[in-house]
């Protein structure tokens, strides 16, 4: 019965430790007033299959979940949200209209963050400014180089593809197929 109990314990432990601790896009940027780090915000809408699948299996992923959990605050922002968002003095909203294909209106801030496919990942500095944004599904292996480029500011050093296809040839994955 205890190497039952302790088994059960150390399942319980090590999946509460591979889930992302997720914030809303304003205690993010509380966050970073206190202590700056990047910003990673998931953009996702409730009916996309895709991003259920990167919630489970990439962001979940024990590697991914604790790269983020200590080098970002990660943001799920739902891109077909009523709420409102102020950010660069500008508050943004969604009127949550039904467009002429039958889909809901994408939230604004996600049209000004240049999100047109869903799931988005966007990446914002310290200054919750823009780094780059990857549109469409990851598998935790695809989105885990990306992950320790933006947060060690090694994006900086690259200014042609040449650089970024040697940065991607000499990355070494972690995570095991």
């Amino acid at each position: 019965m205890k190497k039952f109990t302790y088994i059960l314990f150390l399942l319980i432990a090590s999946s509460s430790y591979s889930q992302v601790k997720w914030m809303n896009l304003e205690q993010a940027i509380e966050a970073q007033r206190n202590q700056p780090r990047k910003i990673l915000i998931d953009f996702y809408i409730d009916s996309c299959e895709p991003c259920k699948i990167m919630a489970k299996n990439t962001f979940n992923h024990p590697i991914i979940a604790k790269y983020l959990n200590e080098n970002y605050y990660p943001v799920k922002f739902n891109a077909e949200s009523k709420e409102n968002i102020t950010l660069f003095g500008r508050t943004f909203s969604n009127s949550n209209q039904v467009d002429h294909k039958g889909k809901n209106s994408l939230h604004d801030f996600a049209k000004f963050m240049n999100v047109t496919t869903i799931p988005t990942t966007v990446f914002l500095d310290e200054q919750s400014m823009p780094i780059t944004i990857l549109q469409g599904a990851l598998t935790a292996k695809e989105m885990e180089p990306y992950i320790p480029f933006i947060a060690e500011d090694q994006y900086k050093k690259i200014n042609t593809r040449e650089q970024w296809e040697n940065y991607q040839k000499k990355f070494r994955s972690t995570i095991k197929d």
